[in-house]
């Protein structure tokens, strides 16, 4: 496990299922994490997920959970791996309405992203975000990444075309923000 100062990363447990699976499926949250029509996501997908989760490969996903309580607030990872480049993309998601805005989220980004740059010989981490999602774009900025482009109208929702951003921190850049702290 990985500990932040709000948060733990931790390995998915089949438990988890059914929470990731009611969590996911809330507008709110689908809506910002998948370019694709949303559909709903089944229990049995998500338990596919976690039973495909190995500790080799290129994709590393762990479950979050409140450093408090133990609840599970959502997940975030690294996939997308180029072992001879050395990058990767992350991603996140909180699902537990009541902790959103509230730090989790960034905690939870600080941590993994630390994690990758402890752990690998990865020397850049990117992800994709949707323009409108600007709660997440303040979150990664804390956390360092910086817009590094933009594709024009690269998703359509709610009725109309939005800009996808590319944001990404390289490990030096990491590492200058650790030492300021």
């Amino acid at each position: 496990m990985f500990t932040g100062k709000k948060t733990r990363l931790r390995a998915y447990k089949k438990e988890d299922a059914a929470l990731v699976q009611e969590l996911i499926n809330e507008p709110g949250i689908r809506l910002n994490l998948s370019p694709a029509i949303p559909y709903p996501y089944t229990l049995e997908d998500e338990e596919k997920f976690i039973q495909s989760l190995t500790a080799t490969g290129d994709t590393y996903a762990f479950a979050i959970e409140d450093l408090e309580t133990g609840l599970y607030l959502g997940g975030c990872g690294v996939n997308e791996v180029d072992w001879k480049n050395g990058h990767g993309t992350v991603g996140i998601f909180i699902g537990q309405e009541a902790y959103l805005g509230r730090g989790y989220g960034t905690d939870a980004m600080r941590v993994l992203v630390d994690f990758i740059f402890n752990e690998t010989n990865l020397n850049k981490l990117r992800l994709n975000v949707f323009a409108f999602n600007e709660r997440a774009i303040k979150s990664y900025k804390k956390c360092g990444f910086v817009v590094e482009g933009t594709h024009r109208q690269e998703l359509f929702r709610y009725g109309r075309y939005h800009d996808e951003l590319r944001m990404g921190i390289l490990r030096s850049e990491w590492a200058a923000l650790k030492e300021k702290k």
